[in-house]
């Protein structure tokens, strides 16, 4: 009993511990050299494009086959290492491969131009200059504005989220054209921003002869121009967009209450509770699930906003309704400024993924605390 005790106690209890040790450097070694050959010609490619064009290196040709080759090493040094683990592994490898060209590449690629000067219109092409973008962007008062644009945009969401939980209420109760209603208020998701911004922005509010305008001076607004004034022209922006938006956010805070529980709502009618009462201490925190999930999605849309901005004011007037990324556009298309707008994207890039994983991390502890 006691020599089985040991021998199940000297079984390894990794099976990569049976794997001999020198199919293991062979293995690490494959990797290391793959990955110094995809390095170098990398190097090669950044520093050396023109003078080896002969061989070449003029396109990004050598580059890509030296990736294929890398990822083949690594295919087979989780092999050599990992035994039947690693051939399990195989069958991430071309996910892995792929999110890395993709996805990783392009965004090391853009923090290396972020610190270049390169403007298209320029005849001396793309230059290293450090850290000179990024001064440059924290001394830009365009772009603060455009932040600070960013956060009156977000925190409309919130004004957003109470009309549309208070249509999903309301086509969630028995009136009359239900159905009809529901597809109503569905019809402004159905169109792009852009069909929006020129249907409503460019005819509807048009401030000489549009529809929206001339009611505006029957009711006593002497020049209802709505995109001129900045207070009014950022208002109109958010108008627009919620518009367009807010049947995102009303249709999945009506599935989450038509997959309420009757039975809950029923017995907090019989113990005698008010509408009111049921709404805000039955209701509301059996959706604190699905408002917060509509919430964080609508907030990943609004900071994505841009296609109504270009298309009313292109930023104006004077930058005043700019977003981050109508700007960021705006930099590349009217002045062809590459390099200083990568570091503008990938500033935005950096702000966005901090925000919003602390924006995850404040949902999850107030659904918790809610729950």
């Amino acid at each position: 009993m006691a020599e089985q005790t040991s021998t199940a106690n000297a079984w390894p209890a990794n099976p990569a511990d049976l794997i001999p040790a020198g199919r293991k450097r062979l293995g690490w070694g494959l990797l290391a050299i793959a990955t110094l050959g995809l390095l170098a010609i990398i190097v090669v490619q950044i520093l050396y494009k023109t003078e080896m064009s002969t061989v070449g290196f003029d396109t990004w040709r050598p580059v890509v086959y030296a990736y294929i080759l890398w990822g083949a090493a690594l295919g087979a040094w989780q092999v050599l290492t990992r035994g039947e683990d690693g051939q399990r592994a195989l069958f991430l490898l071309p996910a892995l491969l792929f999110t890395i060209a993709m996805v990783i590449f392009p965004t090391l690629f853009g923090f290396y131009i972020a610190l270049t000067d390169w403007n298209l219109s320029s005849f001396t092409g793309r230059k290293f200059n450090g850290l000179d973008n990024f001064w440059q962007m924290l001394a830009d008062p365009y772009y603060r504005n455009a932040l600070f644009n960013m956060v009156l945009y977000v925190l409309a969401v919130l004004v957003e989220y109470v009309i549309a939980f208070g249509l999903a209420l309301l086509l969630n109760a028995q009136i009359k054209a239900r159905k009809f209603f529901r597809v109503v208020f569905l019809l402004p998701l159905m169109l792009s921003p852009v069909a929006v911004s020129w249907m409503v922005g460019k005819s509807l509010m048009e401030y000489r002869f549009g529809p929206a305008a001339t009611l505006a001076r029957h009711l006593g607004w002497d020049n209802p121009a709505f995109f001129s004034d900045p207070i009014s022209a950022r208002i109109s922006i958010m108008m627009l967009d919620a518009w367009t938006f807010i049947p995102f956010m009303m249709i999945m805070l009506l599935a989450g209450l038509q997959a309420m529980s009757r039975e809950v709502l029923e017995a907090a009618r019989v113990d005698g509770a008010t509408a009111w009462q049921t709404f805000w201490q039955v209701t509301f925190p059996l959706m604190l699930p699905v408002s917060v999930t509509a919430v964080i999605l609508r907030i990943i849309f609004k900071l994505k906003l841009a296609d109504i901005i270009i298309t009313l004011t292109s930023g104006g007037p004077g930058g005043a309704t700019d977003s981050v990324s109508s700007f960021i556009y705006r930099e590349y298309r009217d002045r062809s400024n590459v390099g200083y707008g990568t570091m503008l994207a990938m500033a935005y890039l950096i702000i966005i993924v901090v925000f919003v994983t602390w924006l995850l991390k404040v949902a999850s502890r107030f659904v918790r605390n809610g729950n």
